[in-house]
């Protein structure tokens, strides 16, 4: 059988097992939520910043960064902070004050500004679970069920069973993709307007010794960012899918597949809080989702890490998961 029939009928026992649509139904409710949720915090917010500095100043987006870069002050003198939250802090206030020295606005929300925070805020554990969600028994399920024999009597090698089954994987991670981009440009262009995408948006901020560096910093408009998070998300989608992949080929069951990712996922954000110091833990795969942190300039949990080594190290997982898959695979007794 050639290989473009197996992807078909791979695409088929997606479609059929209805794993594609809940994870676009799920898309969709969080993202319409994420809108409502926002729009509903920024009229709060406008309200007690209006009462705080008056009304008429709440419309300028210039009093409304000085107001915070004062909160932010009084948060980093106020005792019992950790060093991590005040190093946090600090660079988020460079960074507003880079912002008004440069007369850019950067709290507009606007469908195109929702649009690439949805993605930024999903990337270390909603995507990775939608991801988890298709991925979890792709391999494991027709393993647990026996249908995979099926293929095996016909001839159709292993590795090419397999092949089928990750091209198919890696295409419905991409559909994922373009449908959390078309929800929630379309959603939040209803709350917030269908505006903003040539908009300027700086990036090439950087965090060394915990200092924000400003002299890479470019100004892209808001559609290239955007392009730049999703293209971002979509590595961090391939590395998670593909330790799954990895994970539904050794283990049978679905419950255990996805049980073993979901704790790499939430064990890894742990592991990063509490062990900052511990320099192995920046090699695990759950540790260097963040990519969009490098675009944005945010604080890394563990010092030395960059957008080079976060990538470096999500590739080294990449190709050891599917070394490891295709080894497994083609190796383990299926037939018994």
């Amino acid at each position: 059988m050639k290989l473009y029939k197996l992807i078909q009928n791979e695409m088929f026992k997606m479609i059929n097992k209805k794993r594609l649509f809940i994870v676009l139904g799920l898309l969709f409710i969080m993202i319409a939520a994420f809108a409502y949720g926002q729009h509903n915090s920024i009229e709060r917010t406008r309200e007690q910043t209006a009462k705080r500095i008056g009304i008429s100043a709440s419309n300028d987006w210039h009093k409304i960064l000085e107001q915070r870069i004062i909160e932010i002050k009084n948060r980093i003198d106020s005792p019992g902070m950790d060093d991590t939250r005040i190093a946090r802090m600090r660079v988020q206030m460079e960074q507003f004050k880079y912002y008004l020295d440069n007369n850019i606005n950067p709290i507009d929300v606007t469908n195109a500004s929702f649009t690439t925070k949805f993605m930024e805020q999903s990337l270390f554990l909603f995507l990775p679970l939608l991801i988890i969600i298709l991925a979890a028994d792709i391999v494991s399920g027709e393993l647990g069920a026996g249908t995979i024999k099926l293929l095996l009597v016909q001839g159709v090698p292993r590795w090419r069973i397999l092949l089928s089954k990750y091209i198919t994987l890696i295409t419905l991670q991409l559909v994922v993709l373009f449908f959390a981009f078309v929800f929630s440009s379309i959603i939040s262009g209803f709350f917030f307007g269908f505006r903003g995408w040539t908009a300027p948006v700086s990036t090439g901020f950087k965090v060394i010794g915990g200092q924000l560096v400003t002299s890479d910093i470019v100004n892209v408009p808001q559609w290239q960012y955007t392009m730049m998070v999703y293209g971002a998300a979509y590595f961090v989608a391939l590395a998670v899918g593909t330790v799954s992949f990895m994970v539904s080929v050794i283990v049978k069951s679905t419950a255990a597949s996805i049980g073993i990712i979901l704790s790499a996922l939430i064990g890894g954000s742990i592991l990063s809080n509490f062990v900052a110091d511990w320099k192995l833990a920046r090699y695990l795969f759950s540790v260097n989702l963040r990519l969009t942190d490098y675009i944005s300039g945010s604080l890394q949990p563990i010092e030395g890490m960059d957008m080079t080594f976060s990538v470096a190290v999500l590739s080294v997982w990449i190709i050891g998961a599917l070394m490891i898959s295709f080894i497994y695979f083609t190796k383990r007794d299926i037939m018994v």
